[in-house]
């Protein structure tokens, strides 16, 4: 007979959509995928979700990210170098037999990976263009842009994104990085939601820093 305490606990296996579309993925524990979602050469951590109709790909995902639907990371960069951006330069095979995939623009494409922190909030219809690394806690506004690198507990917003604020000050970010409850075991997040819930952020870190000293 199962130990009663196993019943706080449902399975660990991620759960997607049978319309999505994956290829070349790692999914962790509990990772939720929903409709229509296309992700390509995508790593997802532990208990991060995506909505509906976002796209993904080449990109390393942290855990406990919320991914809202119509985003787009690591989207396409055209070759605009060239004389003409359009795909006929790089996927000839579509129009034409006898000439290949463009390799070098596959290639390029993959080595510019998005990489994301945890516990990432990615708002509606927002972004991310290839080679953007995005730190834990960041907060991105519905239907920005982001071009560049965002700090670690920053809210950017816009086109292209621009900072609007800090979610925390420096020290309190500084703490919620060294505790670090993104990698707490399972048990472990079950006693602390309860606080999560109820406790302002100062609480949380000072109650938690010490049962964890």
């Amino acid at each position: 007979m199962a130990d009663p305490e196993d019943l706080r606990f449902i399975p660990d296996e991620p759960r997607f959509h049978q319309s999505a579309e994956l290829k070349g993925c790692k999914l962790g524990r509990h990772v939720v995928i929903a409709e229509r979602v296309i992700l390509r050469d995508v790593t997802v951590g532990d208990y991060s979700y995506f909505e509906r109709h976002a796209e993904g790909a080449h990109a390393t995902i942290g855990k406990f990210c919320s991914i809202a639907s119509n985003t787009r990371i690591n989207a396409l960069a055209h070759p605009i170098e060239r004389i003409t951006s359009h795909k006929v330069s790089y996927r000839p095979n579509e129009f034409f037999r006898f000439l290949g995939v463009d390799q070098s623009v596959r290639d390029s494409r993959a080595q510019a990976r998005v990489v994301i922190g945890h516990d990432v909030w990615i708002g509606h219809g927002a972004v991310i263009l290839p080679g953007v690394t995005i730190g834990n806690g960041a907060v991105i506004g519905a239907n920005a842009v982001v071009s560049r690198d965002v700090a670690p507990f920053t809210i950017v917003a816009g086109v292209p994104a621009k900072v609007l604020r800090r979610r925390f000050e420096p020290a309190i970010a500084e703490r919620i990085e060294r505790l670090g409850w993104w990698d707490w075991p399972k048990e472990q997040l079950f006693e602390a939601i309860p606080d999560m819930q109820a406790l302002s952020i100062a609480d949380f870190l000072e109650k938690w820093e010490a049962r964890l000293a």
